[in-house]
């Protein structure tokens, strides 16, 4: 059984603030910021709408749903560098997908 979605929400938040980031709420995502970059970090466990804002964002997802929010992410094709985390049920990450904007 997975954990309860906070703990996605907080794992998301400890991944870049592990990484140096400075990480602000910002009522159901987060935007890390570390020197010149600032990176909209969106927890995914339940994933609906495609953001249409941001230069970089990172989607945080169980390892399970990485490649159906991946297929979502490339059907909606956003005008955004965007990546996807994928947490499996140990806590453990690792980027699990990369997209640099053309």
């Amino acid at each position: 059984m997975r954990a309860v979605t906070k703990h996605l929400d907080e794992k998301a938040r400890s991944i870049f603030a592990d990484l140096g980031y400075t990480v602000t709420d910002r009522g159901g995502e987060y935007l890390a910021e570390r020197k010149w970059r600032a990176v909209h970090v969106t927890p995914a466990e339940e994933f609906d709408d495609t953001p249409d804002s941001g230069e970089y964002r990172c989607f945080v997802a169980w390892a399970d749903d990485v490649p159906e929010l991946e297929g979502r992410l490339e059907a909606a094709d956003p005008d955004y560098e965007w990546a996807i985390i994928g947490v499996d049920d140990d806590g453990d990450y690792e980027v699990a997908r990369r997209r640099h904007a053309v």
